[in-house]
């Protein structure tokens, strides 16, 4: 499917490179919006051609706008300086756009790939690790892996989401270590996966405290590798515990897994691989830990193995690489883990190539999430757990919603305000480039007025409040003419963006590209809304506003359901 904004870019572009009158290449060329509509509904900078006609910018704008016949979709061109401003007939591609959105529905935006193009691939997201508190920063990870895994099927592709769980490793061993040796005969608590993340912040302090505690701690990492009944008993029991309250919590923000790996699955495969490493020598001991030499890649050495034999993440990590394309014949692997890993993911990415495993594979990595009240540590113990945040957000969304409507029962309120918490947490998480640090705030997140979920299910909300009084007519009754003023024409040219937005959104692995387009779509209808008359216009006038809505309803929607975010009928 080729949408109309395309079809129009790719007309200038065709209408520009016929006026240059000699061979360049077209992709150089660019389509852009210029800063006002005064100036034109698209502009293409003649900064490239100078080169090629050794002339200033503004010159070629001026000669080519002399060669540029109008017609069709193109209704005037006019040259600002170095642009050459294309001036559009808005009663065409107000049929095209709005026309194209009631037959495309929650499709629009999608792109139709052919065979060549799709591709089959991995997103590997969340990973949590077991044995520690589920807190607010692993939401922005959940958050932008789904959102990554929707766009990425909306594109057309074959998606495999995917969870790597740390289920094994020092953090495990520390809390097991502790939990033997401070709470053997407690009783635990209803809530054993919050329980264990208590256990594991007091091992780590008082191995801290007290540094021969470390050995004891070490010795039971190294009696779980090697398969001690005993401690695999306690690891087993305690790691269903982290796993169901990860399963819960997932239930809550609706996340679904296709596959879920784990650290301790991969531990023994990857042991063998660093083995033959050795023997091949492309690995080698340094200090009794096992070592890979990537100086020359200026990426220094990559430990594979500690000196006691014990397993680090490397070490499962490249065997994770090996199965994960050998069981799904993947033409890509996409990970999210934070940026403080950036420079693993270089070295494993690196370190595989010099095995000979050359294959696609992405470090999406993103920003810490802080609170107002400073960073988070689980070592530390000052995290924010997932259910006390999410009961505060849910809480406050309640207050919200019944000042509201009194009269809503309390189960409808309740349910109505739990999609306003998620809408908020999620948006919160996702609307801020990956590179940029999550400062949350609770009050920011839950305006119906701001940057926010709620304030786009709200306008959701106000479009439908808007139909249920009068239901728009027939497209093709349409005189889609009436669509004149400055606000309608902007409304429809943002309408028309919508595909690039998700398009940009999918390539750049940066879901902020498209709730900022979402933002910025729903500001327009309010101004629209508060400024313009819908339902007491003329007949025709109203009949064609109704479609307009109806249209920028569909894009929002199909715009927060790729963000994981559920509309309301009121609010």
């Amino acid at each position: 499917m080729e949408y109309t904004i395309y079809k129009i870019k790719k007309d200038i572009i065709d209408l520009v490179v016929k006026a240059v009158e000699q061979e360049i290449d077209a992709q150089q060329l660019e389509v852009t919006v210029p800063p006002s509509a005064e100036m034109g509904d698209l502009a293409v900078p003649c900064f490239y051609l100078t080169k090629l006609l050794r002339i200033s910018p503004n010159q070629v704008a001026h000669e080519l706008k002399e060669k540029i016949h109008a017609g069709g979709i193109v209704k005037s061109v006019q040259n600002v300086g170095p642009y050459l401003n294309f001036f559009l007939d808005y009663k065409m591609v107000s049929k095209k756009v709005l026309k194209e959105i009631d037959k495309m529905g929650a499709t629009y935006g999608s792109v139709k790939l052919s065979k060549t193009e799709k591709k089959k691939v991995m997103i590997e997201y969340s990973s949590p690790n077991t044995h520690k508190e589920f807190h607010v920063g692993h939401l922005r990870n959940v958050a932008l892996g789904s959102v990554l895994v929707n766009l990425w099927r909306y594109a057309g592709h074959q998606v495999i989401a995917t969870n790597y769980v740390g289920d094994i490793g020092s953090h495990v061993a520390k809390c097991l270590w502790a939990l033997e040796k401070f709470h053997q005969d407690e009783q635990y608590p209803e809530n054993k996966g919050k329980y264990l993340g208590k256990i594991y912040t007091e091992a780590v302090n008082e191995i801290d405290a007290n540094p021969e505690f470390k050995k004891e701690a070490d010795e039971v990492l190294q009696k779980l590798e090697h398969g001690d009944k005993k401690w695999l008993a306690l690891w087993k029991e305690t790691r269903q515990w982290s796993l169901d309250e990860f399963d819960r919590i997932y239930k809550i923000l609706d996340i679904k897994f296709d596959k879920v790996y784990s650290i301790s699955k991969m531990e023994k495969p990857g042991k063998k691989i660093v083995e033959e490493l050795l023997q091949k020598g492309i690995a080698e001991k340094s200090e009794g830990a096992t070592v890979i030499n990537l100086e020359k890649y200026n990426l220094k050495y990559f430990l594979l193995l500690k000196s006691d034999g014990s397993s680090l993440y490397a070490t499962s990590d490249l065997a994770l690489a090996q199965a994960k394309f050998k069981k799904y014949n993947l033409d890509e692997s996409i990970v999210l883990v934070d940026t403080r890993q950036s420079f693993y993911f270089e070295q494993l990415f690196q370190t595989l190539k010099v095995m000979g495993f050359d294959k696609p594979m992405v470090h999406v990595p993103y920003e810490f999430v802080t609170l107002k009240e400073g960073a988070m540590s689980s070592r530390a113990g000052n995290v924010v757990l997932f259910d006390d945040f999410f009961v505060q957000v849910k809480s406050q969304a309640m207050q919200e919603t019944k000042k509201r409507h009194d009269d809503w029962s309390e189960k409808k309120t309740e349910e109505t305000a739990e999609k306003i918490a998620l809408s908020a947490i999620k948006f919160q998480m996702l609307k801020t480039g990956n590179n940029n640090v999550i400062v949350f705030d609770i009050d920011e997140a839950l305006s119906f007025d701001g940057t926010s979920g709620p304030y786009l299910q709200y306008t959701v909300s106000r479009i439908n409040s808007i139909l249920n009084k009068e239901k728009p007519g027939v497209f093709k009754e349409i005189n889609y003419n009436k669509l004149n003023t400055d606000l309608e024409k902007e409304m429809i040219s943002k309408l028309a963006s919508f595909p690039e937005s998700v398009a940009i959104a999918t390539s750049d692995f940066q879901p902020s590209h498209l709730t900022q387009y979402l933002f910025e779509l729903a500001k327009l209808f309010s101004s629209f809304y508060q400024s313009i008359p819908i339902l007491s216009s003329e007949a025709e006038v109203k009949n064609a506003r109704l479609a307009l809505i109806v249209a920028v309803r569909q894009v929002l929607t199909n715009g927060l359901t790729l963000l994981g975010i559920e509309t309301l009928d009121q609010m």
